[in-house]
């Protein structure tokens, strides 16, 4: 029996209602409320695990009759954009499949060189990513950078490892969203998937050496400063960059800690002797 896919709900708050969902006025109303619950999953305003707005505040904000707006849910229901949860909610349902099963995942998670495939894919998808985000990147999508920037310089100077982990992935996503491309948008969610999970993400290892978190911290800063700067070239760059430095903190933290290992064997059979 396949397990059900478990959601991390978000909820849109009620002063953002209005700002995210646009009044109906023309054609089909069953089919414009489809239309445009579906156009913003496409393009990833809506996310997996989004929570629609309660049914009398999402009618009043599309200017639509609740039976127009339930016979529209049960459509997108009836095609699995969203999940309605009686007495729960609605929120968006489950949109990639995870890059992995979990059998493959902890296939990889044992197999260390596998990471070096993922930095490799990483690498030229957020290079993409950061090209097109300063080609179409708008204010707003810029503005997001920025705080999220400033959420990241607040973790490293509280040596907040934790809120810095989850202020990275933020960041990386943010600009796979500034690249406006739906298919990108999707594909790399699955893949921060994996990296929130720390499948293939640790920290110790990027920490290994002296200053690393603070490299860290400049390689982003100049990454968001080439997509504010209008740059392409540079922003897909300074990604490649990022990652590049990523690969190799990884290579040297399993160097040290193999180095370590080795010395302690060599401790114990000293001591032996």
């Amino acid at each position: 029996m396949q397990k059900k896919s478990k959601l991390k709900i978000v909820e849109i708050s009620d002063q953002n209602a209005k700002a995210v969902f646009d009044p109906i006025n023309h054609g089909s109303v069953v089919d414009d409320v489809v239309d445009q619950v579906e156009t913003m999953i496409v393009s990833g305003i809506l996310k997996e695990g989004r929570k629609l707005p309660p049914e009398r505040e999402m009618a009043d904000v599309l200017q639509v009759s609740r039976p127009k707006l339930r016979e529209a849910l049960k459509r997108l229901e009836a095609n699995d954009l969203i999940v309605v949860r009686h007495g729960g909610g609605t929120f968006v349902g489950p949109l990639v499949g995870k890059a992995m099963s979990p059998a493959l995942t902890n296939l990889y998670a044992r197999h260390q060189g596998a990471f070096f495939d993922y930095l490799e894919y990483r690498r030229e998808q957020e290079g993409f990513a950061a090209s097109l985000a300063a080609e179409r990147a708008t204010d707003i999508d810029c503005e997001i950078i920025a705080d999220i920037l400033v959420e990241m310089d607040r973790a490293h100077e509280a040596d907040d490892r934790k809120a810095a982990q989850k202020a990275d992935i933020n960041f990386h996503t943010a600009i796979v969203d500034s690249s406006h491309n739906t298919t990108l948008i999707h594909m790399m969610a699955s893949i921060y998937d994996l990296t929130q999970k720390a499948i293939f993400y640790n920290r110790v290892y990027l920490h290994s050496t002296e200053n690393s978190a603070e490299m860290l911290l400049k390689q982003h800063h100049r990454i968001a400063q080439a997509i504010f700067d209008r740059s392409p070239k540079e922003a897909k760059k300074a990604a490649y960059d990022h990652l590049d430095y990523v690969e190799s903190s990884f290579r040297r933290g399993l160097e040290i800690q193999k180095r370590k290992k080795t010395s302690s064997k060599m401790r114990v059979m000293s001591k032996g002797a």
